[in-house]
């Protein structure tokens, strides 16, 4: 009795060992164990060779990949809620079906948002510094370290979204005023329950908003949405948190209104030039003007693991001839 052959899934990053031992079990399963990011060449050798990719935030899925002539993939799996890492139009017109992992990192990255939002006004990393770096500290003060409370501030929140969403219900919680921009607003259920202001003009309540906070997703339409001009129309003593994509902001020029005193402050989790982070950010990290984290929003185990699961999921479906849950169109986009 011949034994079917397992279908071939190359996994480009190292995933939790639980998601890993359960993808060799049901698949023939190639894992990356040391978590080296892969190289062009080899995301295309694996196109020529894999059924199914199971791709990262960091492996860019080109059209020259999934164009080759001997492109084998049948499923591009993306471990990740976002796919500009894949050019998902080139794709589908392929025959490649493409998945995401959304509702999974919701809450995990509107509370390292809301940490964020939190740091920068309470100078919070400035002031553990001064304890870790073995800076001089003579007891409390009542003029030392002084930063500003969030309460009664306004909060712009750019793409209100699921993460956006959930961004809200925690600011609401620290008394800050909710106000957004989206596409369209949301359902007035969800407006009432937030007690959120909608701006059809992103210049209009940019202007307005002592904090702004980066929740969209990062397309075609949203590269630099936070442009050059934009920028320039947000006040002095405002700052910005951005969780989503680096490439959403202008960051050379935000870099230089910060440095200008024509904006307050950041937050940022995410870089325009990932894994490179501009020395210029770092150099304004180590002077108090703004906090940075490395891209770690969604860093909890849970969320791994979860995400793991759905991409098994995602792959399992498609396998049995069926629609992914989590199937990612180019209309979608």
């Amino acid at each position: 009795m011949s034994v079917k052959k397992k279908p071939l899934v190359v996994v480009t990053r190292k995933l939790p060992d639980s998601i890993e031992t359960r993808m060799r079990e049901l698949f023939d399963a190639r894992i990356n164990l040391d978590d080296t990011p892969m190289s062009a060449d080899q995301l295309a050798e694996a196109a020529r060779s894999a059924d199914v990719l199971v791709p990262t935030v960091t492996d860019h899925i080109t059209a020259d990949i999934v164009n080759q002539p001997d492109c084998k993939l049948r499923l591009i799996a993306n471990f990740g809620n976002g796919v500009d890492n894949i050019d998902v139009e080139a794709a589908h017109a392929r025959g490649i079906t493409v998945t995401n992992t959304p509702k999974v990192l919701t809450e995990d990255t509107a509370d390292m948002t809301m940490a964020l939002i939190l740091a920068v006004p309470r100078r919070m990393i400035e002031g553990a510094s001064v304890l870790t770096e073995g800076k001089p500290w003579a007891g409390w003060s009542p003029t030392w370290m002084l930063g500003h409370r969030i309460g009664g501030k306004r909060l712009g929140i750019i793409g209100m979204g699921r993460i956006g969403q959930a961004v809200a219900r925690r600011a609401r919680a620290f008394g800050l005023q909710i106000h957004y921009h989206n596409r369209r607003p949301v359902a007035p259920k969800i407006a009432e329950e937030l007690g959120a202001t909608y701006w059809e003009s992103l210049d209009q309540m940019l202007a307005r908003m002592d904090i702004i906070s980066v929740n969209c997703p990062h397309t075609p339409a949203t590269y630099h949405l936070l442009s050059a001009r934009r920028l320039k129309l947000i006040r002095k003593d405002a700052y910005i948190v951005n969780t989503a994509r680096g490439e959403v902001t202008d960051e050379d020029t935000l870099i230089k209104l910060i440095e200008g005193g024509e904006i307050g402050g950041a937050g940022l989790d995410v870089y325009e030039h990932e894994p490179a982070v501009n020395p210029k950010l770092v150099r304004l990290a180590k002077a108090g003007k703004v906090t940075l984290l490395p891209h770690m929003g969604s860093a909890t185990i849970e969320g791994r693991v979860e995400m793991g699961e759905k991409v098994i999921i995602n792959i399992r479906t498609f396998l049995d001839a069926h629609k992914p849950p989590d199937r990612v169109l180019p209309s979608m986009l």
